[in-house]
């Protein structure tokens, strides 16, 4: 009985087979079947190596929502260095929610040289460099997040040369945390000093003719400080032409959660314009003297978040793949092998031609002779 129910259950698995097997002995192979072979297997090999090349590489996602999140404080990470003594200028942060100077004791005012060693123009030109092509090619910010915390510091080298020359601008880096709301950090001449209705500078001290706000932003990053993430303003340089010249950047934040294989971080993008003027009140263009970064924060907040193609999924366009090669090259060959039939079909019709043949009663026959196996030798 149980030999019985083992045969049925075979036989019924037999008829189940999707994949009926051809004797060898009733196949036929030709040359233009194995040359169409051979490219078939080239062209999955090649397309196989590919996908996997696809399925070891990552991608960033980008997902947009309302930042909810109002209590927090912001962090300013800043590095500027201006040509100008730093007794001579001072820097603080206009709160707009307040109208009252944020507290810019985090700030470290270090007397440095404004002119770059050789090693330190290197890095700059690098830098400058960088920014050009982020301009031009905006995929390769998802390259640079994917490499955070791997290229290491991209903060400005110490100089290598011993200088004996004397400082004449002033470097002054270090973070504030400010209210998440917009405001105004500016370098100006004179120290902040508090005033009940905002705050004044007091620059009468200071001569006009040695003003000159010639600066450069080594770096200027919102939010958490993350090495080997590249900012707008990094590396960016400018020389004033006047005295009472003014320089301003126009400041969009967008907060950012930053979710990679690498690190997990909450920080901030940000976009910005410039503009700068000289200040002459004679012809209508009023303002103060110095450097001047407006900023707004965003009410979107962005998730990047690394992904990789699932393993499923890189076996189902494996198989995709190695299906529809083996689909394709066999309808092609198929085609290829019918038209081959037509064309050498109509060149042997054309080679047998009619010919007369004389008949008893003196009439002619047109009629094709027949084919012998003696008339084909």
């Amino acid at each position: 009985m149980r030999r019985l129910n083992r045969k049925k259950t075979l036989n019924l698995m037999k008829e189940l087979d999707a994949f009926p097997k051809v004797p060898e002995s009733y196949v036929e192979t030709s040359a233009s079947g194995g040359t169409v072979s051979l490219i078939a297997f080239t062209t999955i090999a090649f397309l196989t190596i590919m996908e996997f090349t696809v399925y070891q590489d990552t991608w960033m996602k980008y997902e947009y929502e309302v930042d909810k999140d109002f209590t927090s404080k912001l962090r300013i990470n800043i590095d500027i260095t201006v040509a100008m003594r730093c007794q001579y200028v001072g820097a603080d942060v206009l709160d707009l929610a307040e109208t009252m100077v944020a507290s810019a004791d985090g700030l470290i005012y270090e007397p440095v040289i404004f002119d770059l060693s050789p090693q330190q123009k290197e890095w700059q030109r690098m830098l400058q460099v960088i920014q050009s092509r982020l301009q031009e090619e905006h995929s390769l910010q998802d390259v640079i997040f994917k490499s955070a915390f791997k290229s290491g510091s991209t903060a400005q080298p110490p100089r290598e040369d011993n200088s004996l020359k004397s400082p004449d601008a002033c470097r002054i880096h270090g973070h504030l945390y400010v209210n998440k709301v917009a405001g105004n950090f500016h370098i100006t001449v004179g120290k902040a000093i508090p005033h009940p209705r905002g705050h004044a500078h007091l620059a009468a001290l200071v001569s006009h003719e040695s003003y000159n706000f010639s600066h450069r932003i080594d770096h200027l990053s919102f939010g958490e400080l993350i090495p080997g993430i590249i900012n707008p303003l990094d590396g960016t340089e400018k020389i004033a032409s006047d005295h009472n010249q003014m320089f301003q950047y126009f400041i969009t934040v967008v907060p950012t959660k930053l979710h990679t294989y690498k690190i997990s971080a909450e920080t901030h993008q940000f976009s910005v314009t410039e503009r700068e003027r000289v200040i002459n009140h004679a012809a209508g263009s009023h303002g103060v003297s110095g450097i001047f970064m407006k900023y707004d924060i965003s009410s979107l907040m962005v998730t990047v978040t690394e992904e990789h193609m699932p393993f499923w999924q890189f076996l189902v366009r494996l198989c995709g793949i190695i299906g529809g090669i083996f689909s394709t090259t066999g309808i092609l060959h198929g085609f290829g092998r019918f038209v081959a039939e037509i064309i050498f079909c109509r060149f042997r019709l054309g080679s047998y031609k009619t010919t007369s043949v004389p008949l008893p009663d003196g009439h002619t026959s047109n009629h094709l002779p027949l084919i012998t196996d003696n008339s084909t030798h």
